[in-house]
Formats: structure tokens, C-alpha cells, sequence
């Protein structure tokens, strides 16, 4: 980090004093929290937009170089957030005008962040991971605080249990959450075998120091050590917050959705139920201390993890107010319980599931299905729900698929012929997708039906996953649906770009602290290009399991031409001009604390790895043989003297949503003073198909969050490339607007001086679309694009 000299003290009080001002308004609303508060619900307590005035929102303002996905925080009038040259700014929420600029953050969490004030109000901090880092800056001047952690830093690869020096990155893209003087945090340690485990923790906001560990893989002498085979702990990853995480503030308990351990799709080496996997777990949030859990999949083989945020709302059962915590899963189903004691609101039942027929594999012979309230997506898929609007030998091919893969129910483990899998990993609820009212037991899920398909083959070198996909013959390329194609495919890669490469590579492709991208796909060739993207190199995770085959397709357009990605219109050759602007802010600060480039851990650095901790490189089984391996699986080596198999199995997916009929995308909102659905409606229109003449089909793959308000309002925007305001009792829509462009992530709604602000972020382009479909008028803002009535009509309501 270099700290510029040109801005002086004096300017720097100067920037303190002004963003002090706000103080004295007294009523204003903030976005204090990513997801808007500690409870994750996306609720807004202002009540100055009305169902019956919404119809006349307007653009007040709009910031360009906004970064899509990123959920800004807003607190005492300045929006926080991530803009030009991976910058941390500090804007003026009621004009968008940059106040500061902390430049050069490259590789900071891409979803949001943390804030955290003392009770006097005089320090208050900005808190993120940046390259598995976790680091402070003051909320006020934009300076890095040196004397939190380590010279400035935490590094979050230590206390894993492996070796630091072979780890990649462990941050997960969410930021946490900050509980009185604790920041509480998940993490994201990758998907191949012999990944870290997904420990939570919990660190002081003054000092860094590690408060409180909890080991979602138990070790020995810890409740549920049996869940594994013996010494598991020292080999099995996952079992990680990658997602949302939400913290009941009135009663002191931290809620984690946790994802499947590692390897995803077999699990020969981690036999038994695998707790903590896909589990719910509360524990008290000063402490850690266990309190209850509630696994949603035994011995997870289809990695569906829990990942959307806990949702908490209170309802009425049997006349008396239950405060509930509501947990939408990627299965499909919403599971409702008792916060303070996990009981089950409903009835949840053990059933009998299909089993593994794998060599290896032993499945869990059965698996939990709530009856109330009912899932808010499909969960199997047949010849009848074949997508009619496929030309008619696409759909002869999808039937033949189905006919000759396993194909029996949401539960049907992947084979070596082929799984049907419905909702998909990529379905049914993922982060940033769900919201609730606290106040009236309503709660909203975006849902997703993603089909896919597993099909498990022996890990080798240089072999790559199979990759198989309904209506594409084996070995054919493409992928599944949920990308743009043709011209449109540059513009559906930049914003897959934006959501998963550009806080490392940097929105010019510049890179910094990982490589430039800058004519990459010439000096690489585009083949090279796509196969990093699938398999990693060095540092950078695979990324098989994270996006379809034509999703990296459009990475790799976009790479190869980032000027298509604006239509023509902006940009400019081996870099996003557009991005890198001024726009008048001072520029404070450049580059993370120096430690984390340093000697305070990373790629290649760090102490030893504890006795017997895993080291990539040949397998060793037993401590005698040895195997060699890869795929999307990796290579790493199990440490000496465990028992485990000598063969593993690895499987890629691909999205294919056009092989389902629609809707692909829908909103469903919960009534749980009944357990009932109250409505559910598509989430708009797919662009390619409304190109057709065919509306209400939902958008393919959409990942925005909502926004309920406390005047009956749910907020939205979909993959049509329209903002929505939704009617919270009946879905009807009330008002919609276009906008300038594809949006994902979560926005934020906060009141400031006696006016109401709904923030969207908004990147350039056309969104998932297809053949015949235009690009969004260049006359729309892009980048953050704040919504208010019009200032004559921002008097609060009574």
C-alpha cells in the first residue's frame, strides 16, 4: 500500500468534519450491513414510498463505475462500495459524488463488506477480505488501519489445519457479519479433494485477534467426531459458509448455512452423515458455542448446499408469537424452526432415497423432507417437462438422454452412465436470493430450476472431468443454457467477468496481484484461456463447478473482445475504459496493508503445516502406494498413514435450463403463519425467449436480491433488465422501469434527510440473452443508479 502525499492532514479533517454533517438529521435510515442488517432480511423500515406513490421513482443519480454484485453499505449519508480501478469509495448517498477514493484493492470481497462504529461514534471502520487477508480502513479518511491484526492484516489461511504455503485463496466472496465487537466469518476453501476445512470464526474488530473457532469437520473429542471415518478432519474439506450468514441480534445467536464437504460428487473417503455438512447450525455469537443444528442432506453427493442467508420473522402458532428461522435450500424446500431451540415448525420426515451404485460409495439410505411448506421449485424431471419451444430434434435427444441416464427423483445419486439432476447445483436457492419481512411472517425466495447432469469418471492427469449436458451429443462443444450467444455472448461474459474474476484481475484486466489479462487470449490463444478457466492454474481455483461450458465460452469472448462487451458503444481495447475514470474524488490510499504481500502469509509463504497435514503432489495411500491424479478433482495428496481408497471419481456439469420448460426463475413468497405459499410469480422474461413472442418464462440463471418494505412493497430486478416494485400480499406488479443493462447481487434502499433512495447495480450490456435480442438503450444509466421520488415528494409519510 502507498499512501498518496498529496492529500494533506488538514484535508483529511476536512473529509472527517463533512461526513460528520449527517448526524444531525436524526432519522435517517441506513444500509449499515451487507444485506442490509445483521438479520440478512433486505428490509427497509422507511415508509415514504408507498404503493400508491412508486409509480413516480425516478433516477436522482448514478455513479458509473459501480461494480456490479457488490452490495453497497450506506451510514451517516456515504454509500461505501467498490468502484473504479478495484477502489474502495466513499460517495455522497444523496448525489452519488465521491467524497474518497482507496485505490489498487484488487482481489477484495466481491459481494460486499463490513461496517463497525464505537459507541462514540469516533471510529468507525470499513472491514473486508482481500486475497485471504481480512483488513480495516477508516471509514472516515479512507486510510488503511495499521494497527488492527498484524501490521494491518489477519491472515486467514492460518489455524486450517494444512499447509499455508499450498493453499489458495480461503475468503469466500461474502463478507460475514460484524455482532457488537466481533467480525464473524465464513469461507470459501475450494471443492477438490483435500481441500481446508470450512472452520467458522470469529475475530475482534480492534485488535484482530481470534475470538472463538468452531470445526464444522469434528475433531477428535468433539460431539460428532463419528460422522467421519477416523482422522477425517485432517483430509476432508468443505463444510464451509461460502454464502449468507445471519445474526439474531435480541437473542445472541449466529446462524451459518453450510455447504457439502469436499469432494462434492463422491465420497469414498468421508463415509457417514458428515456433520456439519449442508447443515444449519446456530451458535451463540459471543462465544461459539454450539447450540443446535439441522442437516438438510446426509453424506451430500449432488452438492447442494445451504448458502442463501437464514431468514428470521416472527408468526403466529396457536395464538403466541414464535420468533422462526426460515432456511431455503439449493433441494428446493424452505425449512422453518424454532430459533432459541431448532424444533421443527412442521413435521420434517425421513425418507428412503435411491442409493449409489458407484464402486466405493455408500449413500445415506435416507433423506429429510419437510412436510410444510411446500418446495418453491421443481424437484424432478421428466419427458413431459421437456421445453416444447426446443426445435424438435433437440427435444428427441433431451428424451433420449433422460431414457438412458438415472433419472428418479431429487435424490438419485450420480452414476457412472449419467444422474439427472433437478433442481441442479446451480438451483433452487443460492446467496443473495432471499428476504423476508421480520414482522408479519412473510418470507421471499428466488428460485431457480437448473437442470444438470452428473456423470462420474476415475480422476487421471491431464484427463478432464466428463462434462455432459441434455441436448448436446458427448464430446460435442458449447455447453448448457444460461449464456449469451453470438454477438450477445461478449456482453453476457463481461458481467460473468465482473461477478467472478474482476476483483483479482481488476475491471481494466490489468491484474496486480494476480496476472494482467490484457490481450490474453492472443498471447494464450483462446483454448488455453478456457482451460485455465475450467481448471485452475496456480493461485486461481477451478472454476468447472461454478459455470457452465458457455459460461466460460462468453469469459473467453469477452476477453477476446471487451469492446463488444458495450455493444460498440464504450470501452476500449485490452481494457474497460470506462471503469478506470476519475470522477473527481481524492485518491487517499493505493493498495492493501504492505503484510499482505509480504511476509504475513499467502501464495507461498507462511509457517509449516502441522504433523501429517496433506502436500500436493502424488497420493499416498496407507504410506505406501502411490497414485496420481486429476480432473476437477486436483491432485492433492492425502496425508501419511490415513485409510482411504485408491481411486477417485470426479464429474463436471452443465447447466441446461432451455431443456426444461419455463419458467426457469420465479419469486415465491411464504406465509409462515400457515406454511403455505402465498403466490409465486416468473421473474419477468428470458430476453431471448420475449424476442420470440414468449413472455413470463422467468430468466435463466437470475441472482438478484430483494427488497421488502415496510409499506407492502418487494423490489427486484430481473434478467429482463427491468426494475420491478412487486405487491408484497397478491405479486402483482406495480410498477416496473428499464434499466441500462444486466444486474446480480443484492441493492440497497435507504433514507437520508427525509428522502428514500433504491440503489441497483447496473452493469453495461444485454444480460442473458440470445439470438434477436437488442442491447439496452445507451441512453440508461449504468453502474449504481439510485431511485427517489421526485424531491418535491420526499416528505416522510405518517
Amino acid at each position: 500500500m502507498s499512501e498518496r502525499k498529496s492529500v494533506s492532514r488538514g484535508a483529511l479533517i476536512a473529509l472527517c468534519a463533512m461526513m460528520a454533517l449527517p448526524l444531525a438529521y436524526g432519522q435517517d435510515e441506513s444500509w449499515s450491513d451487507y444485506g442490509g442488517g445483521t438479520d440478512s432480511s433486505h428490509y427497509i423500515k422507511s415508509k415514504q414510498i408507498t404503493k400508491a406513490n412508486v409509480n413516480q421513482l425516478q433516477v436522482a443519480w448514478s455513479y458509473q463505475p459501480g461494480e456490479t454484485g457488490f452490495n453497497p453499505i450506506v451510514v451517516r449519508n456515504v454509500m461505501y462500495s467498490v468502484g473504479r480501478n478495484s477502489s474502495l469509495v466513499a460517495l455522497d448517498a444523496t448525489t452519488g459524488k465521491e467524497i474518497w477514493v482507496h485505490e489498487g484493492l484488487r482481489g477484495i470481497t466481491s459481494r460486499g463488506m463490513n461496517y463497525w462504529e464505537s459507541k462514540d461514534g469516533k471510529d468507525r471502520r470499513l472491514i473486508f477480505s482481500i486475497n485471504s487477508y481480512l483488513q480495516e480502513i477508516d471509514a472516515s479518511t479512507g486510510q488503511t488501519i495499521m494497527s488492527f491484526g498484524k501490521q494491518g492484516v489477519v491472515d486467514l489461511r492460518q489455524g486450517l489445519e494444512r499447509d499455508v504455503a499450498s493453499m489458495g485463496r480461503v475468503q469466500s466472496r461474502s463478507p460475514g457479519k460484524v455482532f457488537e465487537n466481533l467480525v464473524i466469518l465464513g469461507s470459501a476453501p475450494g471443492e477438490e479433494y483435500i481441500s481446508p476445512p470450512g472452520d467458522l470464526r470469529a475475530f475482534d474488530v480492534i485488535t484482530g485477534k481470534l475470538v472463538w473457532q468452531f470445526h464444522t469437520v469434528p475433531h477428535p473429542g468433539e460431539p460428532h467426531y463419528d460422522a467421519f471415518p477416523k482422522d477425517a478432519w485432517k483430509y476432508v474439506g468443505g463444510n464451509n459458509t461460502w454464502g449468507d450468514l445471519t445474526v439474531d441480534a435480541k437473542n445472541g445467536i449466529v446462524f451459518f448455512p453450510l455447504g457439502s464437504p469436499t469432494y462434492d460428487f463422491y465420497g469414498a473417503d468421508r463415509k457417514g452423515s458428515n456433520l456439519y455438512g449442508d447443515s444449519l447450525l446456530a451458535l451463540d455469537a459471543r462465544t461459539g458455542k454450539y447450540l443446535w443444528h439441522f442437516q438438510d442432506v446426509h453424506h451430500d453427493l449432488w452438492d447442494y448446499d445451504f448458502c442463501s442467508a437464514p431468514q428470521l420473522t416472527t408468526i403466529k402458532r396457536d395464538g403466541k408469537d414464535v420468533e422462526v428461522v426460515a432456511e431455503a435450500g439449493k433441494d428446493g424446500f424452505l425449512y422453518v424452526f424454532d430459533r432459541k431451540t431448532g424444533k421443527p415448525i412442521w413435521p420434517i420426515e425421513e425418507r428412503k432415497v435411491p442409493q449409489s451404485d458407484v464402486p466405493g460409495e455408500q449413500s445415506w439410505p435416507t433423506q429429510p423432507f419437510p412436510t410444510a411448506p411446500p418446495p418453491f421449485v421443481r424437484q424432478s424431471f421428466t419427458i413431459d417437462d421437456i421445453n416444447p419451444y426446443l426445435p424438435a430434434d433437440e427435444q428427441a435427444l433431451i428424451k433420449k438422454q433422460m431414457l438412458s441416464w438415472r433419472n428418479e427423483g431429487l435424490f438419485t445419486p450420480p452414476t457412472l452412465r449419467g444422474t439427472v439432476q433437478l433442481p441442479g447445483d446451480q438451483g433452487g436457492s443460492n446467496w443473495g436470493t432471499t428476504a423476508a419481512d421480520p414482522t408479519n411472517g412473510m418470507v421471499f425466495v428466488l428460485g431457480v430450476d437448473a437442470p444438470a447432469v452428473i456423470r462420474l469418471e476415475k480422476s487421471a492427469p491431464g484427463i478432464p472431468a466428463p462434462n455432459d449436458a441434455f441436448g448436446r451429443e458427448p464430446g460435442a462443444g458449447g455447453g448448457g443454457g444460461g449464456g449469451g450467444r453470438g454477438a450477445q455472448a461478449p456482453m453476457a461474459g463481461r458481467t460473468l467477468y465482473m461477478q467472478n474474476c474482476q476483483s483479482c484481475h481488476g475491471a481494466d484486466l490489468k491484474g496486480g496481484g494476480a496476472p494482467s489479462l490484457v490481450d490474453v487470449t492472443t498471447k494464450m490463444g483462446a483454448a488455453a484461456v478456457r482451460t485455465t478457466i475450467q481448471g485452475g492454474r496456480d493461485a486461481m481455483p477451478s472454476f468447472a463447478s461454478k459455470l457452465t461450458p458457455t459460461e466460460m465460452d462468453n469469459i473467453v469472448a469477452f476477453l477476446a473482445n471487451p469492446v463488444a462487451s458495450f455493444g460498440g458503444g464504450r470501452g476500449g481495447r485490452g481494457g474497460l475504459q470506462a471503469d478506470t475514470a476519475s470522477l473527481g474524488g481524492p485518491v487517499v490510499a493505493n493498495g492493501p496493508a504492505p503484510a499482505s504481500a509480504g511476509d504475513g502469509g499467502g501464495y507461498g509463504a507462511g509457517p509449516a503445516a502441522p504433523a501429517g497435514a496433506p502436500t500436493s503432489g502424488m497420493l499416498r495411500s496407507g504410506g505406501n502406494v502411490q497414485h496420481a491424479y486429476g480432473g476437477n478433482g486436483g491432485s492433492a495428496a492425502y496425508p501419511e498413514g490415513v485409510d482411504v481408497p485408491d481411486v477417485r471419481y470426479n464429474s463436471a456439469w452443465s447447466v441446461s435450463q432451455d431443456a426444461i420448460k419455463p419458467p426457469w426463475s420465479t419469486i415465491t413468497a411464504y406465509d409462515l403463519n400457515n406454511g403455505t405459499i402465498k403466490w409465486q410469480v416468473p421473474t419477468g422474461d428470458d430476453p431471448a425467449m420475449a424476442a420470440r413472442g414468449i413472455h413470463n418464462t422467468g430468466s435463466r440463471m437470475l441472482r438478484t436480491g430483494m427488497i421488502p418494505t415496510a409499506t407492502g412493497l418487494v423490489f427486484q430486478v430481473g434478467g429482463d433488465r427491468k426494475l420491478r416494485a412487486y405487491d408484497e400480499e397478491t405479486g402483482k406488479v406495480l410498477w416496473s422501469t428499464d434499466v441500462g443493462g444486466s444486474s446480480s447481487g443484492v441493492p440497497a434502499m435507504y433514507e437520508v434527510n427525509g428522502r428514500e433512495f433504491l440503489v441497483i447495480a447496473v452493469s453495461a450490456g444485454g444480460g442473458r440473452g440470445g439470438r434477436g435480442v437488442e442491447a439496452a438503450p445507451s441512453n440508461l444509466p449504468t453502474g449504481y443508479v439510485a431511485f427517489a421520488l421526485p424531491a418535491a415528494d420526499k416528505t416522510p409519510k405518517k
